[in-house]
Protein backbone atom coordinates (compact mmCIF):
# COMPACT_ATOMS: atom_id res chain seq x y z
CA UNK A 1 0.00 0.00 0.00
CA UNK A 2 1.53 3.30 -1.17
CA UNK A 3 1.64 6.14 1.28
CA UNK A 4 0.36 9.47 0.11
CA UNK A 5 2.63 12.48 0.14
CA UNK A 6 1.26 15.85 1.19
CA UNK A 7 1.14 18.53 -1.50
CA UNK A 8 3.27 20.97 0.50
CA UNK A 9 6.02 18.33 0.77
CA UNK A 10 6.10 17.88 -3.02
CA UNK A 11 6.27 21.63 -3.43
CA UNK A 12 9.21 21.86 -1.02
CA UNK A 13 11.08 19.04 -2.81
CA UNK A 14 10.51 20.64 -6.20
CA UNK A 15 11.68 24.00 -4.93
CA UNK A 16 14.80 22.45 -3.44
CA UNK A 17 15.67 20.74 -6.72
CA UNK A 18 15.49 24.00 -8.67
CA UNK A 19 17.36 26.10 -6.13
CA UNK A 20 21.00 26.81 -7.04
CA UNK A 21 23.70 25.00 -5.14
CA UNK A 22 24.78 27.28 -2.34
CA UNK A 23 28.37 25.98 -2.53
CA UNK A 24 28.83 27.14 -6.20
CA UNK A 25 29.39 30.89 -6.68
CA UNK A 26 26.78 32.65 -8.76
CA UNK A 27 29.40 34.31 -11.00
CA UNK A 28 31.25 31.10 -11.92
CA UNK A 29 29.95 31.30 -15.51
CA UNK A 30 31.15 34.87 -15.87
CA UNK A 31 34.62 33.98 -14.56
CA UNK A 32 34.92 31.00 -16.92
CA UNK A 33 33.83 33.09 -19.88
CA UNK A 34 36.28 35.83 -18.96
CA UNK A 35 39.17 33.36 -18.65
CA UNK A 36 38.29 31.86 -22.02
CA UNK A 37 38.28 35.28 -23.66
CA UNK A 38 41.64 36.13 -22.11
CA UNK A 39 43.09 32.85 -23.39
CA UNK A 40 41.70 33.43 -26.88
CA UNK A 41 43.00 37.00 -26.90
CA UNK A 42 46.46 35.87 -25.76
CA UNK A 43 46.50 33.18 -28.44
CA UNK A 44 45.55 35.70 -31.11
CA UNK A 45 48.28 38.05 -29.87
CA UNK A 46 50.91 35.28 -30.10
CA UNK A 47 49.83 34.28 -33.61
CA UNK A 48 49.87 37.86 -34.90
CA UNK A 49 53.26 38.47 -33.25
CA UNK A 50 54.78 35.39 -34.89
CA UNK A 51 53.38 36.51 -38.22
CA UNK A 52 54.89 39.98 -37.91
CA UNK A 53 58.27 38.59 -36.80
CA UNK A 54 58.31 36.25 -39.78
CA UNK A 55 57.52 39.14 -42.14
CA UNK A 56 60.17 41.50 -40.75
CA UNK A 57 62.98 39.01 -40.09
CA UNK A 58 62.79 37.23 -43.44
CA UNK A 59 62.52 40.51 -45.33
CA UNK A 60 65.53 41.90 -43.46
CA UNK A 61 67.76 38.92 -44.23
CA UNK A 62 66.75 38.95 -47.91
CA UNK A 63 67.52 42.67 -48.17
CA UNK A 64 70.94 42.19 -46.54
CA UNK A 65 71.88 39.37 -48.91
CA UNK A 66 70.60 41.23 -51.98
CA UNK A 67 72.51 44.44 -51.17
CA UNK A 68 75.90 42.83 -50.55
CA UNK A 69 77.64 41.15 -53.52
CA UNK A 70 79.95 39.16 -51.22
CA UNK A 71 76.90 37.53 -49.59
CA UNK A 72 75.74 35.83 -52.77
CA UNK A 73 77.07 32.55 -51.41
CA UNK A 74 74.07 32.55 -49.04
CA UNK A 75 71.81 31.50 -51.91
CA UNK A 76 70.03 28.75 -49.98
CA UNK A 77 69.56 30.99 -46.95
CA UNK A 78 67.98 33.63 -49.19
CA UNK A 79 65.75 30.96 -50.72
CA UNK A 80 64.69 29.79 -47.24
CA UNK A 81 63.81 33.35 -46.24
CA UNK A 82 61.81 33.81 -49.45
CA UNK A 83 59.84 30.63 -48.74
CA UNK A 84 59.24 31.63 -45.12
CA UNK A 85 58.14 35.06 -46.31
CA UNK A 86 55.55 33.41 -48.55
CA UNK A 87 54.40 31.44 -45.52
CA UNK A 88 54.05 34.67 -43.54
CA UNK A 89 52.03 36.29 -46.35
CA UNK A 90 49.82 33.40 -47.45
CA UNK A 91 49.78 30.59 -44.92
CA UNK A 92 49.97 32.19 -41.49
CA UNK A 93 47.01 34.60 -41.98
CA UNK A 94 44.84 31.66 -43.05
CA UNK A 95 46.12 29.79 -40.00
CA UNK A 96 45.01 32.67 -37.77
CA UNK A 97 41.51 32.55 -39.27
CA UNK A 98 41.19 28.78 -38.83
CA UNK A 99 42.74 28.68 -35.33
CA UNK A 100 41.47 31.73 -33.48
CA UNK A 101 38.12 31.61 -31.70
CA UNK A 102 37.46 35.20 -32.81
CA UNK A 103 36.96 33.84 -36.34
CA UNK A 104 34.82 30.90 -35.28
CA UNK A 105 31.95 31.92 -37.55
CA UNK A 106 34.12 31.99 -40.71
CA UNK A 107 33.18 29.33 -43.25
CA UNK A 108 35.35 28.07 -46.11
CA UNK A 109 34.03 26.67 -49.34
CA UNK A 110 35.42 23.30 -50.37
CA UNK A 111 37.71 25.02 -52.89
CA UNK A 112 39.02 27.47 -50.30
CA UNK A 113 39.69 24.63 -47.88
CA UNK A 114 41.55 22.72 -50.58
CA UNK A 115 43.67 25.78 -51.36
CA UNK A 116 44.53 26.17 -47.66
CA UNK A 117 45.56 22.53 -47.37
CA UNK A 118 47.53 22.81 -50.64
CA UNK A 119 49.46 25.82 -49.30
CA UNK A 120 50.10 23.95 -46.05
CA UNK A 121 51.70 20.98 -47.76
CA UNK A 122 53.45 22.98 -50.48
CA UNK A 123 55.09 25.66 -48.32
CA UNK A 124 55.95 23.34 -45.44
CA UNK A 125 57.63 20.95 -47.85
CA UNK A 126 59.52 23.85 -49.47
CA UNK A 127 60.79 25.13 -46.14
CA UNK A 128 61.90 21.76 -44.75
CA UNK A 129 63.62 20.64 -47.97
CA UNK A 130 65.48 23.97 -48.15
CA UNK A 131 66.70 23.49 -44.58
CA UNK A 132 67.91 20.04 -45.62
CA UNK A 133 69.77 21.56 -48.58
CA UNK A 134 71.44 24.10 -46.26
CA UNK A 135 72.64 21.31 -43.97
CA UNK A 136 74.11 19.36 -46.92
CA UNK A 137 75.80 22.54 -48.18
CA UNK A 138 77.39 23.09 -44.77
CA UNK A 139 78.62 19.50 -44.78
CA UNK A 140 80.55 20.01 -48.02
CA UNK A 141 81.65 23.48 -46.89
CA UNK A 142 83.43 22.04 -43.85
CA UNK A 143 84.26 18.41 -44.62
CA UNK A 144 85.06 18.85 -48.35
CA UNK A 145 86.11 22.54 -48.62
CA UNK A 146 88.05 22.25 -51.89
CA UNK A 147 85.30 20.26 -53.58
CA UNK A 148 82.79 22.82 -52.33
CA UNK A 149 84.72 25.74 -53.83
CA UNK A 150 84.96 24.02 -57.20
CA UNK A 151 81.50 22.48 -57.59
CA UNK A 152 79.26 24.83 -55.61
CA UNK A 153 78.20 27.21 -58.38
CA UNK A 154 75.13 29.37 -58.82
CA UNK A 155 73.87 26.99 -61.52
CA UNK A 156 74.04 24.06 -59.11
CA UNK A 157 72.19 26.07 -56.44
CA UNK A 158 69.45 27.01 -58.92
CA UNK A 159 69.16 23.39 -60.01
CA UNK A 160 68.72 22.18 -56.43
CA UNK A 161 66.08 24.86 -55.81
CA UNK A 162 64.16 23.79 -58.90
CA UNK A 163 64.19 20.17 -57.72
CA UNK A 164 62.85 21.28 -54.34
CA UNK A 165 60.03 23.25 -55.96
CA UNK A 166 59.06 20.41 -58.30
CA UNK A 167 58.99 17.87 -55.48
CA UNK A 168 56.91 20.19 -53.29
CA UNK A 169 54.40 20.92 -56.06
CA UNK A 170 53.96 17.23 -56.91
CA UNK A 171 53.34 16.33 -53.27
CA UNK A 172 50.90 19.21 -52.75
CA UNK A 173 48.93 18.34 -55.89
CA UNK A 174 47.93 15.08 -54.25
CA UNK A 175 45.70 17.12 -51.93
CA UNK A 176 43.78 18.52 -54.92
CA UNK A 177 43.33 15.56 -57.22
CA UNK A 178 41.98 12.22 -56.06
CA UNK A 179 42.44 12.66 -52.32
CA UNK A 180 39.85 15.15 -50.98
CA UNK A 181 36.35 13.75 -50.39
CA UNK A 182 33.96 15.91 -48.41
CA UNK A 183 30.76 14.13 -49.34
CA UNK A 184 27.85 16.42 -50.17
CA UNK A 185 29.22 19.35 -48.16
CA UNK A 186 29.39 22.68 -49.97
CA UNK A 187 31.12 24.56 -47.16
CA UNK A 188 33.36 23.73 -44.22
CA UNK A 189 33.93 25.61 -40.99
CA UNK A 190 37.38 27.21 -41.00
CA UNK A 191 38.23 25.46 -37.74
CA UNK A 192 37.56 22.05 -39.33
CA UNK A 193 39.65 22.61 -42.46
CA UNK A 194 42.65 20.41 -41.73
CA UNK A 195 44.83 17.71 -43.25
CA UNK A 196 42.92 14.99 -41.40
CA UNK A 197 39.41 16.42 -41.99
CA UNK A 198 38.84 14.64 -45.28
CA UNK A 199 36.50 11.64 -45.55
CA UNK A 200 38.72 10.02 -48.16
CA UNK A 201 40.18 6.61 -47.46
CA UNK A 202 43.48 7.79 -48.96
CA UNK A 203 44.16 10.31 -46.22
CA UNK A 204 46.09 7.76 -44.14
CA UNK A 205 48.26 6.91 -47.17
CA UNK A 206 48.89 10.60 -47.79
CA UNK A 207 49.71 11.21 -44.12
CA UNK A 208 52.40 8.50 -44.25
CA UNK A 209 53.79 9.84 -47.54
CA UNK A 210 53.77 13.42 -46.25
CA UNK A 211 55.54 12.43 -43.03
CA UNK A 212 58.20 10.36 -44.80
CA UNK A 213 59.02 12.88 -47.55
CA UNK A 214 58.84 16.07 -45.48
CA UNK A 215 60.06 14.91 -42.08
CA UNK A 216 61.57 11.43 -41.79
CA UNK A 217 64.00 11.63 -44.73
CA UNK A 218 65.08 15.24 -43.99
CA UNK A 219 65.58 14.34 -40.33
CA UNK A 220 67.89 11.46 -41.21
CA UNK A 221 69.87 13.65 -43.62
CA UNK A 222 70.16 16.58 -41.19
CA UNK A 223 71.22 14.36 -38.30
CA UNK A 224 73.78 12.49 -40.44
CA UNK A 225 75.46 15.54 -41.95
CA UNK A 226 75.58 17.53 -38.72
CA UNK A 227 77.05 14.51 -36.93
CA UNK A 228 79.84 14.45 -39.53
CA UNK A 229 80.31 18.21 -39.18
CA UNK A 230 80.49 17.95 -35.41
CA UNK A 231 83.06 15.16 -35.68
CA UNK A 232 85.33 17.40 -37.74
CA UNK A 233 84.74 20.37 -35.44
CA UNK A 234 85.39 18.35 -32.31
CA UNK A 235 88.59 16.84 -33.72
CA UNK A 236 89.85 20.25 -34.78
CA UNK A 237 89.08 21.71 -31.37
CA UNK A 238 90.98 18.99 -29.52
CA UNK A 239 93.90 18.84 -31.92
CA UNK A 240 96.93 20.95 -31.01
CA UNK A 241 97.51 22.96 -34.17
CA UNK A 242 100.97 24.57 -34.19
CA UNK A 243 100.94 28.31 -33.77
CA UNK A 244 104.01 28.80 -35.98
CA UNK A 245 104.22 27.20 -39.46
CA UNK A 246 107.17 25.13 -40.55
CA UNK A 247 108.86 27.92 -42.47
CA UNK A 248 109.17 29.95 -39.24
CA UNK A 249 111.33 27.24 -37.61
CA UNK A 250 114.26 27.74 -39.96
CA UNK A 251 117.87 27.59 -38.75
CA UNK A 252 119.29 30.61 -36.92
CA UNK A 253 122.02 30.99 -39.51
CA UNK A 254 119.47 31.37 -42.23
CA UNK A 255 117.50 33.85 -40.12
CA UNK A 256 120.59 35.99 -39.63
CA UNK A 257 121.13 36.17 -43.37
CA UNK A 258 117.63 37.49 -43.93
CA UNK A 259 116.92 41.12 -44.33
CA UNK A 260 115.53 43.22 -41.52
CA UNK A 261 112.20 43.53 -43.28
CA UNK A 262 111.84 39.75 -43.57
CA UNK A 263 112.66 39.26 -39.89
CA UNK A 264 110.18 41.96 -38.90
CA UNK A 265 107.50 40.37 -41.03
CA UNK A 266 108.16 36.95 -39.47
CA UNK A 267 107.97 38.32 -35.93
CA UNK A 268 104.74 40.18 -36.64
CA UNK A 269 103.17 37.17 -38.33
CA UNK A 270 104.25 34.86 -35.52
CA UNK A 271 102.59 37.07 -32.95
CA UNK A 272 99.33 37.29 -34.84
CA UNK A 273 99.07 33.69 -35.99
CA UNK A 274 97.84 32.15 -32.71
CA UNK A 275 94.73 34.36 -32.91
CA UNK A 276 93.95 32.93 -36.34
CA UNK A 277 94.95 29.32 -35.75
CA UNK A 278 93.99 28.60 -32.18
CA UNK A 279 90.84 26.46 -32.30
CA UNK A 280 89.93 27.49 -28.78
CA UNK A 281 89.54 31.12 -29.93
CA UNK A 282 87.40 30.16 -32.88
CA UNK A 283 85.25 27.61 -31.08
CA UNK A 284 85.60 24.81 -28.61
CA UNK A 285 83.94 21.44 -28.72
CA UNK A 286 81.29 22.74 -26.37
CA UNK A 287 80.40 25.66 -28.63
CA UNK A 288 80.17 23.36 -31.65
CA UNK A 289 77.89 21.00 -29.73
CA UNK A 290 75.79 23.94 -28.52
CA UNK A 291 75.38 25.21 -32.06
CA UNK A 292 74.29 21.80 -33.29
CA UNK A 293 71.87 21.38 -30.39
CA UNK A 294 70.25 24.71 -31.24
CA UNK A 295 69.96 24.03 -34.96
CA UNK A 296 68.82 20.40 -34.82
CA UNK A 297 66.79 20.92 -31.64
CA UNK A 298 64.86 23.82 -33.13
CA UNK A 299 63.94 21.65 -36.12
CA UNK A 300 62.74 18.78 -33.92
CA UNK A 301 60.81 20.97 -31.48
CA UNK A 302 58.94 22.75 -34.25
CA UNK A 303 58.10 19.86 -36.56
CA UNK A 304 58.06 16.61 -34.60
CA UNK A 305 54.76 17.30 -32.73
CA UNK A 306 53.11 18.51 -35.96
CA UNK A 307 53.82 15.36 -37.97
CA UNK A 308 53.11 13.00 -35.08
CA UNK A 309 49.72 14.66 -34.51
CA UNK A 310 48.56 14.56 -38.13
CA UNK A 311 49.89 11.05 -38.66
CA UNK A 312 48.09 9.77 -35.57
CA UNK A 313 44.83 11.54 -36.45
CA UNK A 314 44.87 10.20 -40.00
CA UNK A 315 45.71 6.62 -39.08
CA UNK A 316 43.10 6.41 -36.32
CA UNK A 317 40.37 7.96 -38.49
CA UNK A 318 39.50 10.63 -35.93
CA UNK A 319 37.89 13.78 -37.29
CA UNK A 320 38.12 16.11 -34.30
CA UNK A 321 41.21 16.82 -32.20
CA UNK A 322 41.00 17.00 -28.41
CA UNK A 323 40.80 20.56 -27.12
CA UNK A 324 43.25 23.06 -28.57
CA UNK A 325 45.89 20.46 -29.40
CA UNK A 326 45.74 20.98 -33.16
CA UNK A 327 46.11 24.74 -32.86
CA UNK A 328 49.07 24.31 -30.50
CA UNK A 329 51.05 21.91 -32.71
CA UNK A 330 50.16 23.88 -35.85
CA UNK A 331 51.49 27.16 -34.52
CA UNK A 332 54.50 25.48 -32.98
CA UNK A 333 55.33 24.37 -36.52
CA UNK A 334 54.52 27.81 -37.97
CA UNK A 335 56.91 29.39 -35.48
CA UNK A 336 59.70 27.85 -37.54
CA UNK A 337 59.00 30.47 -40.23
CA UNK A 338 59.79 33.21 -37.71
CA UNK A 339 62.78 31.46 -36.12
CA UNK A 340 64.58 30.31 -39.28
CA UNK A 341 65.90 33.77 -40.30
CA UNK A 342 67.56 34.09 -36.89
CA UNK A 343 69.19 30.66 -36.90
CA UNK A 344 70.28 30.65 -40.53
CA UNK A 345 70.73 34.37 -41.26
CA UNK A 346 70.90 36.88 -38.43
CA UNK A 347 73.40 34.83 -36.40
CA UNK A 348 75.91 35.58 -39.14
CA UNK A 349 77.96 38.68 -38.42
CA UNK A 350 78.23 39.76 -42.07
CA UNK A 351 74.46 39.76 -42.54
CA UNK A 352 74.01 41.73 -39.32
CA UNK A 353 76.54 44.32 -40.48
CA UNK A 354 74.73 44.74 -43.79
CA UNK A 355 71.46 45.27 -41.94
CA UNK A 356 73.08 47.93 -39.75
CA UNK A 357 74.44 49.65 -42.87
CA UNK A 358 71.01 49.54 -44.48
CA UNK A 359 69.39 50.99 -41.36
CA UNK A 360 71.90 53.81 -41.18
CA UNK A 361 71.45 54.46 -44.88
CA UNK A 362 67.69 54.73 -44.39
CA UNK A 363 68.23 57.11 -41.47
CA UNK A 364 70.67 59.18 -43.59
CA UNK A 365 73.49 58.55 -41.11
CA UNK A 366 77.09 57.94 -42.19
CA UNK A 367 77.90 54.25 -42.13
CA UNK A 368 81.44 53.97 -40.81
CA UNK A 369 82.77 50.56 -39.97
CA UNK A 370 86.12 49.33 -38.97
CA UNK A 371 87.60 46.06 -39.97
CA UNK A 372 85.52 43.06 -39.01
CA UNK A 373 86.74 41.15 -36.01
CA UNK A 374 87.55 37.49 -36.36
CA UNK A 375 85.53 36.66 -33.31
CA UNK A 376 82.07 36.22 -34.81
CA UNK A 377 79.06 34.43 -33.52
CA UNK A 378 78.94 30.79 -32.55
CA UNK A 379 77.38 29.80 -35.83
CA UNK A 380 79.81 31.78 -37.94
CA UNK A 381 82.87 30.44 -36.11
CA UNK A 382 81.48 26.95 -36.37
CA UNK A 383 80.96 27.22 -40.13
CA UNK A 384 84.04 29.24 -41.11
CA UNK A 385 86.76 28.07 -38.72
CA UNK A 386 88.18 25.36 -40.95
CA UNK A 387 88.19 27.50 -44.06
CA UNK A 388 89.90 30.33 -42.16
CA UNK A 389 92.52 27.94 -40.83
CA UNK A 390 93.20 26.37 -44.20
CA UNK A 391 93.38 29.78 -45.86
CA UNK A 392 95.96 31.13 -43.37
CA UNK A 393 98.82 29.60 -45.31
CA UNK A 394 97.64 31.42 -48.44
CA UNK A 395 97.39 34.70 -46.52
CA UNK A 396 100.90 34.47 -45.11
CA UNK A 397 102.53 33.15 -48.28
CA UNK A 398 103.18 36.69 -49.50
CA UNK A 399 105.16 37.38 -46.32
CA UNK A 400 107.44 34.40 -46.81
CA UNK A 401 108.52 34.73 -50.43
CA UNK A 402 112.14 34.26 -49.39
CA UNK A 403 111.45 30.69 -48.20
CA UNK A 404 111.45 27.58 -50.38
CA UNK A 405 108.01 26.80 -51.77
CA UNK A 406 108.13 23.11 -50.92
CA UNK A 407 107.96 23.86 -47.23
CA UNK A 408 104.60 25.51 -47.74
CA UNK A 409 103.23 22.56 -49.61
CA UNK A 410 103.03 20.64 -46.36
CA UNK A 411 100.36 23.05 -45.12
CA UNK A 412 98.34 22.72 -41.99
CA UNK A 413 96.03 19.74 -42.16
CA UNK A 414 92.71 20.05 -40.45
CA UNK A 415 91.91 16.81 -38.66
CA UNK A 416 88.78 15.14 -39.87
CA UNK A 417 88.67 16.72 -43.29
CA UNK A 418 88.49 14.44 -46.29
CA UNK A 419 91.65 14.69 -48.45
CA UNK A 420 90.89 16.15 -51.84
CA UNK A 421 92.38 14.78 -55.03
CA UNK A 422 94.41 17.29 -56.99
CA UNK A 423 93.92 17.15 -60.71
Amino acid sequence: MLASVPNHSVTNVTTALWEPNPTVPANVGVVTSSQSQIKDLFGLFCMVTLNLIALLANTGVMVAIARAPHLKRFAFVCHLCAVDLLCAILLMPLGIISSSAFFGTVVFTVLECQVYIFLNVFLICLSILTITAISVERYFYIVHPMRYEVKMTINLAIGVMLIIWVKSVLLALVTLFGWPAYGHQSSIAAAHCSLHASHSRLRSVFAVLFSVVCFLVPTVVIFAVYSAVYKVARTAALQQIPAVPTWANASPAKDRSDSINSQTTMITTTRTLPQRLSPERAFSGGKAALTLVFIVGQFFVCWLPYFIFHLQMSLTGSMHSPGDLEEAVTWLAYSSFAVNPFFYGLLNRQIREELVKFRRCCLTQPAEFGTSSHEGSFQENFLQFIQRTSSTAETTSSCANSRPRNTMDQGIKIPGQIPEEHT
